[in-house]
């Protein structure tokens, strides 16, 4: 049996709680004469089979007939003026959700024209933050009977929607700048992400307050990432391993990231062959570890598949596969191939 209430409020404060429902379970009972208080930072939105009647804001509420035209209209209809009527309660959190955390799960693809693979590949993070503006519209469209909706429950929805425009927004952008460009634009990029979600979020009855890129940089995926993704064939894939493989053996003292690290920014091959060989020379007058025979200049001048994919650190399946489609020459003498030193170094420099 639903209970009587003739006080209607929710006192919480609704920290990270968007919607409550009152009660939380089951329907209420309420009656002409009933108080509905509804604090500052709140909306209370009545509902009764699926129909949103009246909403009260801030304030001390006092379901009469004059103030409450669409309840009582409601109540003359479907119980002939009796009350307690049944019917449930939505209190909204009409404060703004600030600092929410955006990220990209993925790199961003977008275009380069005139460097490395034609794209680069781009990962941020930042915040941003989001209100209600039309409780109604937010309980129907997305909250629907739970009793309890916290911004958890929306968050991957509207970053899902945030990510999608900055991507549109960085592949407009990317037609007429560069990406080292891009990365000095992130107010203007999040201005633009800003106002192209803000339909999207009034589709569902909320505004997007503001949206922060706090950091825009290239990707630092693998070759091997790169290759899962169907980003690389595969002869620039052998081209990146052995650039990582030169790189890692130098002992670049920097710290920074994996050679492939500049695909992201889009890169040439050969600039990455180039850092690391230059990487190796260094360490070497230094009193590093010695470089692979592909750094040192210890290449043999004639080599199998084999021993070529252990100069690239590859496998010979890889070579073989880089042989057959045409980007690595070799010479068949019956049924083997062999490599010769020229052939590698100019499949190295891409």
């Amino acid at each position: 049996m639903a209970r009587i209430f003739d006080v209607i409020e929710y006192p919480n404060e609704m920290k990270d709680e968007i919607v409550h429902r009152f009660p939380e379970t089951g329907i209420g009972d309420y009656r002409i004469g009933s108080q509905v208080i509804v604090r500052e930072s709140q909306a209370a939105v009545f509902f009764r089979d699926g129909n949103a009647l009246d909403v009260f804001r801030a304030g001390r509420h006092t379901i009469v007939t004059a103030n409450i035209p669409k309840i009582i209209d409601f109540i003359g209809k479907a119980f002939n003026d009796r009350t307690p009527f049944p019917a449930e309660v939505y209190f909204v959190s009409m404060k703004e959700f600030a600092n929410e955390k955006w990220g990209t799960p993925q790199p961003i693809i977008v275009r380069n024209q005139g460097m490395g693979l034609g794209v680069a590949l781009l990962q941020g993070f930042g915040t941003f933050s989001f209100q209600v503006k039309d409780p109604q519209q937010f309980v129907t469209q997305v909250v629907g009977t739970q009793g309890a909706y916290r911004t958890t429950d929306i968050e991957e929805r509207l970053k899902s929607v945030l990510l999608s425009k900055l991507q549109d927004v960085l592949g407009e952008t990317t037609a007429a700048k560069s990406v080292l460009d891009l990365i000095g634009l992130t107010e203007e990029l999040g201005a633009a992400v800003r106002a192209k979600s803000q339909d999207d979020f009034e589709a569902l009855g909320l505004v997007l307050k503001s949206f922060y890129i706090g950091n825009l940089k290239p990707s630092n995926k693998s070759a091997q990432e790169l290759r899962d993704m169907g980003m690389l064939d595969m002869a620039t894939y052998t081209q990146l391993q052995a650039a990582d493989a030169m790189r890692d053996a130098a002992n670049n003292q920097s710290g920074g990231a994996g050679l492939t690290a500049g695909i992201g920014a889009g890169m040439g091959i050969g600039n990455l062959m180039g850092q690391a060989l230059q990487g190796g020379m260094q360490n070497q007058s230094q009193g590093g570890s010695s470089a692979p025979a592909a750094a040192s200049g210890g290449i043999p001048d004639v080599m199998t598949p084999a021993e070529a994919a252990t100069i690239l650190k590859v496998s010979e399946e890889d070579v073989k596969a880089a042989i057959a489609d045409g980007s690595l020459k070799a010479k068949k003498l019956g049924n083997a191939y062999r490599v010769s030193k020229d052939s590698l170094e100019q499949f190295l420099k891409g």
